[in-house]
């Protein structure tokens, strides 16, 4: 019988949801980056850490990555994932949201919640006595950030002055990776067209953590400027979910903010890309970037499983669930 690993007292988190990066302490970044390796390393020792535990999955939006390597995760642990699927109706639509929290608490351990508004995550985690991950909204996709850089600490070891590009959109997942990489002590290069920077409110508050750990961030239009002298270089979609109806005017506006073979090159010779997918493939990046040597968006797909099985470790085990 393979025995069932269960985790120090002091293998805890600073806090009982993942609703934001902001919450975190670069204490807990670590202490989740440390678990995933050895969730990587060593599958088999985790299969019955999370038997009789029991995950809701809300999703308002599509996912393949999110919800896979949720359910899979928490099924590989010995627990269980009910997928509630609310593209129709919308959480809270049909009840409120705050009586959904309170159902679900008195059934499951744990939520995962992917929404369109923020505050639907921040409502529920606010009701629920058990803990509430946010699996992506529109304003930020923490699970995705910490994915990433776990992925860059095994390419690259040091975080701590790492330089990190991000040409695109200033969205949900381009937040998430500015307040990481400040928490991290990592520097980041965001380029966007004009009206499209991440919001001002982010950008403020990553500034606020790069001061204390002494990483860099740094707003451009120009994606050749931004890339310069970037180990990494990311991008996401040009229209994100709910945007669909701008695609084809935002089509036109990133066009120059293609990740191309000669954008990577200007980022330097050794330089890797990034992208959370999916990706449309002929936008945002070319085929050529996405399949060449240098891309990682495949190894950052496959670690969103063993990052969100430290979490649900984590918030589940030591956790008050």
């Amino acid at each position: 019988m393979t025995p069932v690993l269960t985790l120090e007292k002091q293998e805890t988190l600073s806090v009982q949801d993942l609703l934001a990066e902001r919450d975190l302490t670069p204490r807990d970044i670590e202490l989740i980056f440390q678990l995933a390796e050895r969730v990587k390393a060593s599958p088999g020792s985790f299969v019955q850490a999370l038997a009789g535990k029991q995950l809701a999955l809300i999703f308002e939006k599509p996912s393949l990555r999110t919800r896979v390597t949720f359910e899979v995760g928490m099924t590989s642990m010995g627990g269980y994932a009910i997928y509630l699927d609310h593209t129709k109706p919308r959480l809270g639509e049909r009840e409120a949201i705050k009586d959904v929290a309170r159902n679900l608490e008195r059934w499951v351990h744990g939520i995962v919640a992917r929404t369109y508004s923020h505050t639907s995550v921040e409502e529920l985690a606010e009701h629920a006595s058990i803990p509430v991950i946010n699996a992506l909204t529109d304003l930020l996709h923490p699970c995705q950030a910490l994915a990433d850089f776990f992925t860059l600490s095994e390419k690259f070891g040091q975080l701590k002055g790492f330089r990190l590009a991000y040409v695109g959109d200033g969205n949900n997942v381009c937040h998430s990776l500015m307040v990481t990489a400040a928490k991290l002590g990592a520097s980041i290069h965001v380029a966007t067209p004009p009206g499209f920077e991440p919001k001002a409110e982010i950008v403020e508050e990553a500034k606020a953590f790069a001061r204390k750990s002494g990483s860099k961030i740094h707003l451009f239009n120009d994606p050749v400027e931004a890339v310069a002298g970037a180990q990494a270089v990311y991008t996401d979609v040009w229209a994100s979910m709910g945007q669909e109806y701008a695609a084809h005017l935002r089509a036109q506006v990133f066009a120059p903010y293609r990740v191309t073979e000669e954008l990577m090159e200007a980022a330097g010779p050794s330089a890797m890309f990034m992208h959370c997918l999916p990706a449309h493939r002929g936008q945002e990046a070319t085929d050529a970037v996405i399949d060449s040597p240098r891309s990682i968006v495949f190894d950052q797909a496959e670690n969103r499983l063993h990052v969100q099985k430290a979490l649900l470790l984590l918030l589940l085990q030591n956790g008050t669930a």
